[in-house]
């Protein structure tokens, strides 16, 4: 059975951090294209960073130089490191596994940026 499961959402303030994780199970984690998405409330989801196999990133414009995406095979974990929050990165995050065909997504987690 696949499962992710997402944790490390909460409420900081403007200017903070916070770490998301996403621990896969079920499947072969390594061969997975892993991403974070987001929805913030009356908008369509959106992808934030991907991560491939190979470790090649890829970024939204948005998050560009304050978020890092990072994996560790051997933990079968996705990291989101999120910098310089802003009030409009306020969303739910969900987790992305991809590999051909196959495509499983986490519940999600609430990041809220407010003072």
């Amino acid at each position: 059975q696949v499962q992710l499961v997402e944790s490390g959402g909460g409420l900081v303030q403007p200017g903070g951090s916070l770490r998301l994780s996403c621990a896969g199970s079920g499947f072969t984690f390594g061969n997975r294209l892993m991403s974070w998405y987001r929805q913030a409330p009356g908008k369509e989801r959106e992808l934030v960073a991907s991560i491939s196999p190979g470790r090649n990133t890829n970024y939204a414009d948005s998050v560009k130089g304050r978020f890092t995406i990072s994996r560790d095979n051997g933990k079968n974990t996705v990291y989101l490191q999120m910098n310089s929050l802003k009030p409009e990165d306020t969303a739910v995050y969900y987790c992305n596994a991809k590999w051909r065909e196959f495509v499983n997504w986490g519940q999600g987690t609430q990041v809220t940026v407010s003072s």
